[in-house]
């Protein structure tokens, strides 16, 4: 099955740019496998990624989603201090998050959603 995740920083704080969001992908390919999870789309605006995967129908979603955010948070701002400036009480990611089944809808159409994000219309 198909899903379609949206997370955002706390506070909608803008922190990212092209090379925090490619480590914070490389980070959500890394754990996701241990989740029977694999990455099918990524995007990022300022404050806020996209991101597109398959899930094995027994994979356990919400524990990956708080393994991901747990080990980015900590990773990312241990590797770009610069974040933590932005941020406020060094909270990285908002507690919630957006996590939708793609349904019916084809996947092609998805994945230009998401790689259009960012982008002024």
């Amino acid at each position: 099955m198909h899903y379609y995740l949206v997370l955002v920083v706390k506070y909608r704080r803008s922190v990212f740019d092209d090379k925090i969001s490619n480590r914070a992908k490389e980070i959500f390919e890394y754990i996701a496998p241990n989740y029977n999870i694999t990455m099918q789309g990524w995007n990022h605006d300022k404050d806020h990624v996209h991101i597109l995967f398959k899930a094995h129908p027994k994979s356990k979603i919400s524990k990956f989603i708080n393994a991901y955010k747990s080990a980015s948070s900590r990773l990312l701002k241990k590797e770009f201090p610069q974040i933590r400036d932005k941020l406020w009480k060094d909270h990285f990611w908002s507690q919630s998050f957006c996590l939708l089944t793609t349904g019916g809808a084809p996947i092609d159409i998805i994945k230009k959603y998401i790689e259009s994000q960012g982008e002024k219309i």
